[in-house]
């Protein structure tokens, strides 16, 4: 004989099984929840990647092309100008070592008085300096030799000062005591002058 069922066995296997689904909700429910914050993690790590067109690549691989050109040429600029300052300056060493052999000559001149003895010596000694200051004026060496002019402290060493001439001015340039020289717009030596006060 089957057993009956008593209506309260019933109502409580129900009632258990509404507990049981009820707590199966309430432990899905965080899970649940957190699935949407994790995918917008996911999300906001993640930059998309705009792939670029061909258009955009060509145009960008031509920009990058024309900078590098641009930077290259600009070095081959700075270095060409590097080289010629440096061929400038080791000229005009040379040439500012050589000067004090021209001073000589020309101080031997001055100092010479002509004879009959000498007149071989000084034409020798006027070959060499006419020669030398050739070779001075074949690279562009300019001597700096002018009296009666403006002092120029570019231009001009004053050695001493002393007093002028009526309708002289100052800081007029009386005699040269040692010429100057320049190669270009460079000063190699300055000269060594008197001043008028």
């Amino acid at each position: 004989m089957s057993e009956e069922l008593r209506p309260e066995e019933t109502q409580s296997e129900h009632t258990q099984d509404h507990e049981d689904v009820n707590t199966h909700e309430a432990t899905a429910e965080p899970a649940d929840a957190q699935e949407p914050g994790q995918d917008s993690d996911t999300e906001s790590s993640s930059e998309p990647t705009v792939e670029q067109t061909p258009e955009e690549q060509i145009a960008s691989l031509k920009d990058q092309l024309l900078r590098k050109a641009a930077e290259m040429d600009n070095m081959r600029k700075r270095q060409q100008k590097e080289r010629i300052m440096v061929f400038e300056q080791a000229q005009a060493a040379a040439i500012e070592a050589f000067l004090p052999v021209n001073d000589d000559l020309l101080r031997t001149l001055q100092a010479i008085e002509p004879s009959e003895e000498t007149k071989a010596i000084q034409e020798g000694i006027e070959l060499v300096a006419d020669k030398f200051q050739g070779v001075l004026e074949k690279y562009g060496v300019e001597a700096i030799t002018q009296k009666g002019v403006p002092f120029d402290v570019n231009l001009h060493e004053a050695l001493m000062r002393q007093p002028a001439q009526e309708g002289v001015p100052s800081n007029q340039v009386l005699d040269v005591l040692e010429n100057g020289y320049k190669l270009g717009e460079r000063v190699i030596r300055h000269a060594k002058v008197i001043v008028s006060e």
